[in-house]
Parts: structure tokens; C-alpha cells; sequence
């Protein structure tokens, strides 16, 4: 009898185990199963557009079949240099004073006002930086570009950042002032590099996120189908070739589109895979 009980509770618990196991691997199946199904897609259709032409020349005029977009990627390096040299500075200070006031009332409302900016759209960021810098500026150009991306990325590095600090083992602070060290110095001397890797990851991670943004590039670097190198002008971006190629009536300049769109996958991915590497070490 009592081994009856116990195999029947055992089946049970089979039953259960099963079904779990069940309700967490489709839902996971269902998510790669759509990451590579648009990676297929986009690899499919941007691989036709791949050649040297595509890397190193210029847009063509409307209607011309040929040409490429290197205006778009030099450009998408232009506005990411600016965004990463204002976004990481103030998010690794912006960290640093909410790691050395932790639990504090003003640590806690800025907290909040990070949260609060990190839910607010993109769109809406470019329109700000459109009245803010444009305007006043009387041009688009890729330093307002960058600047409203470095605005969409410090949330996220800010965020990943006081956590880089926070996982510092206070025994390392705490041994540099029981030296005599000052607190500033054993912040900036200890903590910091100890946390190095992770303000990398943050700075890695901030540019994956802002390299698709579109709508704040509308507003601010505007495009250009010549290739510039000055900052103080409108330039192009890949975000922004997609944008415009995919709406045309061209079938050239929608394989162009996707052509682009997989430069921005394999651009993120391979953040990601550095990011991923490095947190294995």
C-alpha cells in the first residue's frame, strides 16, 4: 500500500516537472525562434546588397540604379563619437554620486529622474534637442545628432555603471582610508578601475542602443546623400538610409535598406558578443 502511495505522488511530481519544464521552454523556443527568423530575413535580403560599391561609394541620384552608402556609415560614426564622449562622462559621474550617496533622499530622487528619463520616447527627445540645439544653431548637424543620442543612452549606462560600483567589494574602499588615502582618491584610484569592465559593458551597451534610434536623428542630423565629415552639418545615418530607402518606390534602394538594416544587426551583435566575452573573463 505505502509503496503504491509513493509511486503515485511520484508519477505526480513527473507529471508536474514535465509540464514545467513544457511551459518554460516554448515560450524560450518561440523567442529564438523569432530572433532567427529576422536575422534570416534581414541576412537574405541585405546579403544581396553587399559589394564594394555599396561600402564606398556615395548615393546615387533618385531613380539611379548603383552607388552606396558610406555617407550613411561614416555618418553613424560621427554621431556616435559625440554621443559616447558627453554620455559616458556625465552617466560615470551621475554613478558615482549615487554610489557615494546611497540611501540618501537626493540620491533617490535622481534615481527617479533617471527611471522617468529612461521611459521617456526617443521622438520626443529629438524635438527637445531639435528647439534646444537646432534652432539656435539654425542647422541640423551631427553634434545635434549626438547629443540627443547621448541623452537616450545615459539611463541605461548610468544604471549599469552604479552597478559596475556597486559590486566593488566595500572591503577595497574601506582599506585605502584606513591607509590614510582621501576618499576622492580612493574612489577614483580603487573603485573605479575595479569597475572598469563594467563601465565598458555600460558604454558598449549605450551605443547598441542609441546606433537604431531614427526618430531623433529626423530631427536633428536630418540626413545628407553626400558624404561630410563636418560636424557642424546635417549627415546621414544608417538608421536614417532605412528610414528613406524603405518608403522609396526604388527596388534598388530597398535592397539598399536591408543591405543597411544588416549592417546594424551584425554592428549590435558584435557589441553584444564583445560585451559577452569579456563578462566570461
Amino acid at each position: 500500500m505505502g509503496n503504491n502511495i509513493f509511486a503515485g505522488e511520484y508519477k505526480r511530481r513527473k507529471r508536474r516537472d514535465i509540464g514545467f519544464r513544457i511551459a518554460v521552454l516554448v515560450p524560450a523556443g518561440v523567442v529564438v525562434a523569432l530572433l532567427l527568423l529576422i536575422l534570416a530575413q534581414v541576412v537574405v535580403n541585405g546579403g544581396r546588397a553587399l559589394n564594394l560599391d555599396f561600402f564606398f561609394q556615395q548615393q546615387k541620384p533618385f531613380g539611379e540604379v548603383g552607388g552606396g552608402i558610406v555617407q550613411a556609415i561614416v555618418g553613424t560614426l560621427m554621431v556616435l563619437v559625440v554621443a559616447i564622449v558627453i554620455a559616458l562622462p556625465l552617466s560615470l559621474l551621475t554613478a558615482l554620486y549615487l554610489y557615494e550617496h546611497k540611501g540618501s533622499k537626493r540620491a533617490d530622487a535622481l534615481l527617479n529622474v533617471v527611471n522617468t528619463l529612461q521611459g521617456i520616447p526617443s521622438i520626443v527627445i529629438g524635438v527637445v534637442i531639435y528647439t534646444w540645439v537646432v534652432v539656435p544653431l539654425k542647422t541640423f548637424s551631427a553634434f545635434a545628432g549626438g547629443i540627443a543620442l547621448s541623452i537616450v543612452m545615459l539611463p541605461l549606462m548610468i544604471s549599469m555603471i552604479k552597478e559596475s560600483l556597486d559590486m566593488v567589494p566595500a572591503s577595497y574602499l574601506e582599506a585605502a582610508l584606513a591607509l590614510g588615502v582621501p576618499r576622492w582618491r580612493a574612489v577614483v584610484e580603487i573603485v573605479v578601475p575595479a569597475a572598469a569592465s563594467g563601465i565598458l559593458e555600460a558604454a558598449g551597451l549605450g551605443i547598441a542602443r542609441a546606433g537604431g534610434e531614427t526618430a531623433p536623428l529626423i530631427f536633428t542630423a536630418f540626413g545628407n546623400p553626400f558624404l561630410s565629415l563636418n560636424f557642424k552639418a546635417p549627415v546621414s545615418a544608417l538608421p536614417l538610409v532605412i528610414y528613406e530607402y524603405i518608403k522609396s518606390p526604388y527596388d534598388d534602394w530597398h535592397q539598399k535598406a536591408w543591405g543597411a538594416a544588416l549592417l546594424l544587426v551584425i554592428f549590435v551583435l558584435s557589441l553584444n558578443l564583445f560585451i559577452g566575452t569579456r563578462k566570461k573573463r
